[in-house]
């Protein structure tokens, strides 16, 4: 993806002082939401707008060390020095930074994680000194991430399903939403974050990168944003990762978030059938990669102008229009 130019920044600036959604500057742009909310959180704050000259500045300060790990820099010498003595006694990198953040050494005032330690050994400037073989296990190139144990997801202030309205369990009314994500495989990076209205059984689908909760968290906010308030009054998830930022929504839009029992997808049952009509178009097997954001549109618009039996043989499109 190419980065954001000062044109684009420029636009971005003039549309925020406009009051246009963020949702609106990404499709006049033609870039993805989550890319534009970054742009945005990234360059402004709560006593500084938006500017595009700003924006640009910090952009290029920040590209100066986007390239060199934190050990390779000049200004963290003694750090580096610290972290490569303990490794060499045979310290783990986890105990390192955590005596780091615990109690410091004179002289030095940074921090450091575990994770960025093993990246040092292992892809460092200085890896030709081969302190893996320090290491426990002494591997001389790291397990891939898939392959180590898993931690279990942390979701937190997560609600139960069964405090959702009864009207959202027996589809009383229109706003209840369902989201999942449809994989593609192990060595597919990208997958669809899909969202469906359990009443009239309309949906949205978009592309995310891998299982990142912010990018569905994106996804969700721009499919929140293209309905009115009445559309959207809660939304149904599972306990997979890329959920971790459900609070998000409720901050931001008003919108509560609530949990299936852990193994129970059956409990958000339209979403789950949902997917299997997606397969139709998107086979598991198949490449999404290639697929643009026209193409998964286009999907889209087929499965909301499917009649339904359960809408009388109306289509998802032709209730939401009688219902707006």
């Amino acid at each position: 993806m190419q980065p954001i130019t000062f044109y684009e920044r420029e636009i971005i600036e003039v549309s925020l002082r406009l009051k246009r959604k963020k949702a609106w500057i990404a499709r006049k742009l033609g870039r993805d939401y989550s890319v534009i909310k970054r742009e945005i959180k990234r360059n402004s704050g709560e006593h500084l707008p938006y500017r595009a000259i700003d924006a640009q500045y910090f952009m290029e300060r920040r590209a100066k060390n986007t390239n060199k790990r934190k050990l390779d820099k000049e200004k963290n010498r003694k750090l580096k020095e610290y972290v490569e003595k303990k490794i060499s006694g045979d310290w783990s990198p986890e105990q390192i930074a955590g005596r780091l953040k615990e109690e410091p050494p004179p002289g030095i005032m940074e921090t450091i994680s575990y994770e960025s330690i093993y990246d040092y050994i292992y892809n460092g400037a200085e890896k030709h000194k081969e302190l893996y073989r320090h290491l426990r296990v002494g591997r001389k190139q790291r397990q891939k991430r898939y392959f180590r144990k898993k931690q279990g997801n942390k979701l937190k202030n997560r609600v139960s399903i069964h405090l959702r309205p009864k009207e959202a369990d027996k589809k009383k009314e229109y706003g209840h939403w369902e989201t999942d994500l449809v994989e593609f495989g192990r060595k597919q990076k990208e997958n669809l974050s899909v969202k469906y209205e359990r009443k009239g059984m309309l949906c949205r689908l978009h592309k995310v990168w891998g299982k990142s909760a912010m990018e569905n968290e994106d996804s969700i906010a721009d499919t929140i944003e293209g309905f009115p308030k009445s559309w959207v009054k809660s939304m149904t998830r599972d306990n997979g990762g890329e959920n971790a930022k459900h609070l998000e929504t409720l901050e931001n839009f008003d919108v509560p978030s609530y949990f299936c029992d852990p193994y129970c997808s059956w409990q958000k049952g339209g979403v789950e059938n949902l997917n299997k009509l997606i397969r139709q178009y998107f086979p598991k097997k198949g490449d999404i990669a290639n697929a643009t954001e026209k193409d998964i549109l286009l999907v889209q618009e087929r499965l909301n102008n499917r009649p339904r039996k359960s809408l009388n043989y109306l289509t998802p499109n032709e209730i939401f229009v009688k219902r707006s």
